[in-house]
């Protein structure tokens, strides 16, 4: 079975490097082997159950150890599409995906990071994070965090 690990630790800081304790947090995942989504508000881990069963006590102390006061955890299987729900998007977010991915010539989910960020942009141009749950819908298209997106955004406005 394959899973995903969606883990953020607290404090968190808005601007500069990120803080120690998400550091290091990313570092234990990445010495178990799990393939990893970096952002400054939380880490995408991925791997067999196996893999990140074994790596999470790591993980959390290794947050815990570098200050964090808080360890937040999702797990998310990835591996069966008939027990994990499809996110619904609205119409019109689908349509403005649509778009983007057409005028990238990909799918959000196939592009490197700074295509990522170019399709975080133009979406957001478009008015697609004024629509209702659009930040975890198009953080699951493009198969980032939502801490990922915001943090996309974030570096739009400075």
């Amino acid at each position: 079975m394959e899973l995903e690990a969606e883990f953020t630790s607290e404090p968190f800081r808005g601007e500069g490097a990120p803080p120690e304790h998400a550091v290091r947090a990313r570092d234990a995942a990445d010495a178990a082997g799990l393939d990893t989504d970096f952002g400054p508000l939380g880490t995408l881990a991925r791997g067999t159950a196996d893999e990140l069963f074994a790596a999470l006590p790591s993980i959390a102390r290794a947050a815990l150890e570098g200050g964090a006061t808080r360890v937040t955890l999702q797990l998310r299987r990835t591996d069966d599409s008939d027990t994990v729900p499809p996110i619904e998007l609205n119409s019109a977010l689908a349509r403005l995906i649509a778009d983007v991915e057409r005028e990238l010539g990909s799918k959000l989910r196939d592009l490197d990071r700074p295509e990522k960020q170019r399709a975080v942009r133009l979406l957001r141009e478009r008015g697609a994070f004024n629509l209702r749950k659009s930040v975890s819908a198009v953080a699951e298209e493009l198969g980032v965090t939502r801490f990922t997106v915001y943090n996309y955004l974030n570096r739009e406005t400075d």
